[in-house]
């Protein structure tokens, strides 16, 4: 089947008045299928992902900030505030994240911007939520990590907790943002009806750590630090070979452990009641770990490869990101593409996610300049490219 040109999402408009992570990583899903995604900054500043640099270069913006339009506007003067109301007028996505009731300073409240734009879908991503006793204190990524569970049950036991490296936490709120924020467009589109979509940092990363409230209720145990050790299934770790290189294996299932102990002549071990089964294997962990890690450094990481490759088991060597290029799976499939960056040149960044076999999206551009785009976009609002001095001077004033 030929694939055609269009993106699925070509023709809605969004306008992204968030900062940081969370927001930035849902707006990108709409501008990666094919949507005119405006993002609107402030003046002067930018987004703050803007200043996220490595060797004094915005490599974070030029990634999540890729195929949007940027304008900077300034709520407090009139003109800016006019452009934006006419960008309103023309969204069918908003997305913000402003602490509750923060766009009511302008006269944005969302009862406000619906009674204007009744079919409009507002996604609003905030730390805790538009309710609770927190919803109006400050929300960042760290501090949901930390109180949601994640970082308690990870790390090694004899360690402090855990906190990841990377902004998960926001990364996987603005996943679940887009999805709700296509669920109310769906909506939108049978109804005519807009609405607004409450999105926290808290919940999404919950959702995701497994039934734990159920396991507390149920059992009265909270999970502990384990290490590379999975509350699920056993052996599992990260495992030191023969030649000084890492390699991981996955036995989540009864019978891939079983196949697994076999192949590496450990098949006696399934006869012990500490090991026969998958839950006694899970509870003898460290035992049976162990002599996993014996057999293991046995071998080089070529001939492990080799042999899970033949027998049909699941493992992988431990890959960082200048091994993963080379990588020839990742070659192949495409995970990283070049586009062409006004100021680095050839520039690599994660492909578009997913993949769509007949109106896939693409890349059309890295992260803009600040306020790049002003020009184009008050052209097609029909609105002049200048602020009156004395119309700054009485917001300066105000």
């Amino acid at each position: 089947m030929l694939k055609q040109e269009k993106m699925p999402l070509e023709g809605v408009r969004v306008l992204d008045l968030t900062r940081l992570v969370a927001g930035n990583m849902m707006t990108l899903q709409f501008g990666d299928l094919g949507a005119d995604v405006v993002k609107v900054e402030q003046p002067g500043r930018g987004d703050p992902l803007r200043a996220w640099r490595h060797d004094g270069m915005d490599l974070w913006w030029r990634e999540y900030g890729r195929n949007k339009r940027s304008i900077s506007l300034d709520f407090s003067i009139p003109s800016d505030h006019a452009a934006l109301l006419a960008l309103i007028d023309r969204t069918d996505i908003l997305c913000e994240n402003f602490i509750p009731g923060g766009l009511s300073k302008w006269n944005l409240s969302h009862d406000i911007l619906l009674e204007r734009n009744p079919g409009l879908v507002i996604v609003s991503i905030t730390g805790w939520g538009q309710t609770g006793p927190y919803a109006s204190r400050p929300g960042f990524g760290t501090l949901v990590e930390a109180m949601s569970g994640l970082a308690a049950m990870t790390g090694f036991p004899d360690r402090p907790p855990t906190m990841p490296p990377i902004p998960i936490a926001d990364m996987i709120a603005g996943l679940y943002a887009a999805f709700s924020a296509m669920a109310a467009l769906r909506h939108r589109d049978l109804t005519g009806q807009g609405q607004v979509v409450d999105i926290s940092l808290l919940e999404p990363i919950f959702s995701v750590l497994g039934p734990l409230a159920a396991a507390y209720t149920l059992t009265g145990k909270t999970p502990q630090r384990r290490g590379n050790r999975s509350p699920n299934n056993a052996p599992r770790n990260t495992y030191l070979t023969r030649d000084g290189e890492w390699i991981v294996i996955s036995v989540s299932t009864p019978a891939m452990a079983e196949k697994f102990l076999r192949v590496f002549g450990l098949g006696d071990l399934l006869k012990d009641p500490k090991f026969s089964t998958h839950e006694a294997r899970v509870e003898n962990g460290d035992e049976i770990d162990a002599t996993v890690t014996m057999k293991l450094a046995e071998h080089d990481l070529a001939d492990l490869l080799e042999i899970f490759e033949r027998e049909g088991l699941a493992g992988a060597p431990v890959l960082d990101v200048s091994q993963l290029l080379v990588n020839a799976h990742v070659r192949e499939r495409g995970v990283v593409e070049t586009v062409e960056d006004p100021d680095y040149g050839a520039y690599p960044m994660h492909a578009v996610v997913p993949r769509f076999s007949l109106t896939p999206g693409r890349i059309r551009s890295v992260g803009p300049r600040p306020d790049q785009d002003r020009a184009e976009i008050l052209g097609e609002l029909n609105l002049p490219d200048k602020k009156p001095a004395d119309e700054i001077k009485l917001a300066r004033i105000a």
